[in-house]
């Protein structure tokens, strides 16, 4: 069982001393930020140039498409180095950090001020049933499903399944979500979303005038592809795992939701350094402002952080099938799951 903790965050009442103790993890260190923009960002667009250079030579087109997956991992990299300038915490100076911030928007097609905006209101609300819908998953109760329409369950179903979210989402979600302010956004989030597609459209425009369309396709389509699916399964499977925490307002504690709520996923180490290390995401969502380069120190010198049964690679394949929550129970159900339920009840 995943995330399991000894029951010692209820509420926000208190805070324990250890929790205070890791703020010291918070100071960004621009040393370490430029180390990890000179090795992702250097490979990244290298890798982009060969790509180039690949469809303009007439390479194989398997070659190219061979390319796009070390490059498509570096951009899940570039993108936690958005996330932190999202965060605050990438680097000291802030203007410097808005800067980079929206640049790596761009090269992650990912408005900043807007993903900003909406991924805030994820950190203030996870876990929260009376708060969902902004800057998370669309996770349905089981009693919403019982009690919705058959056009919604089916929708629904559609979204939650694996081919769908992480098939068709990665391109929908940063090819087209991201073109669109988010609920709620005000006008410094427009303004970012129409700078980031104007930017965007001028690439595209450059990229046809210069090697072709088609060649800017080839080389773009593949690599937000890849990205895309690792940064959904991340997102996805950093609250939705078993055992893991939803409650309504009067019970919810953001405590609860970073230690319960939020997955210790124990990633083999070159997919640690690839996800920057976001799978200690409990540690995340208790201190947003850590920077990704300070997370696994925390860990390591925090022993109440390291918790007895992290989350597995493994063990996270099986948070596919989990699609409802079960108020009753306090935990995710699989579709089959909810229709045995119904079938016991029945008898």
């Amino acid at each position: 069982m995943a995330n399991q903790v000894h029951d010692t965050t209820s509420g926000d009442a208190s805070r324990p001393e250890w929790l205070k103790a890791i703020a010291r993890f918070e100071k960004p260190s621009t040393g370490r930020a430029l180390i990890q923009l000179a090795d992702t960002l250097i490979p990244y667009l290298v890798l982009i140039a060969i790509m180039i250079i690949s469809v303009v030579n007439r390479w194989p087109v398997w070659t190219t498409l061979a390319l796009s997956l070390p490059a498509g991992a570096f951009l899940v990299r570039l993108f936690i180095f958005f996330h932190d300038c999202c965060h605050g915490s990438f680097l000291a100076n802030r203007r410097a950090m808005d800067m980079l911030g929206a640049v790596l928007g761009v090269l992650t097609f990912t408005p900043y001020a807007d993903w900003r905006h909406s991924h805030g209101i994820h950190h203030s609300t996870s876990g929260n049933l009376d708060r969902r819908g902004v800057g998370d998953i669309w996770t349905m109760t089981l009693d919403e499903y019982r009690s919705s329409p058959l056009p919604r369950r089916i929708s629904y179903r559609l979204f939650r399944h694996p081919l769908v979210m992480f098939g068709l989402g990665p391109l929908f979600a940063f090819v087209i979500g991201q073109r669109f302010p988010t609920h709620q956004a005000g006008q410094r989030q427009i303004i970012s979303v129409l700078l980031t597609d104007a930017t965007l459209l001028a690439i595209v425009v450059a990229a046809s005038l210069t090697i072709g369309i088609r060649a800017y396709l080839l080389i773009q389509l593949p690599v937000i592809f890849i990205a895309g699916v690792g940064g959904i399964w991340l997102f996805y499977v950093q609250h939705q795992f078993d055992p893991t925490y939803w409650a309504r307002t009067d019970d919810w504690g953001s405590m609860d939701a970073a230690m319960k709520g939020s997955s210790f996923y124990k990633l083999p180490k070159v997919l640690q350094w690839f996800s920057g290390n976001i799978g200690l995401h409990h540690i995340h969502h208790l201190r947003p402002r850590i920077p990704n380069y300070n997370l696994q120190r925390c860990l390591d010198q925090t022993p109440e952080l390291q918790l007895k049964a992290p989350l597995t690679l493994r063990e996270s394949l099986g948070s596919m099938r989990l699609n409802l929550w079960d108020e009753a129970h306090k935990k995710l159900l699989s579709f089959r799951d909810a229709e045995r339920y119904r079938g016991a009840s029945r008898a």
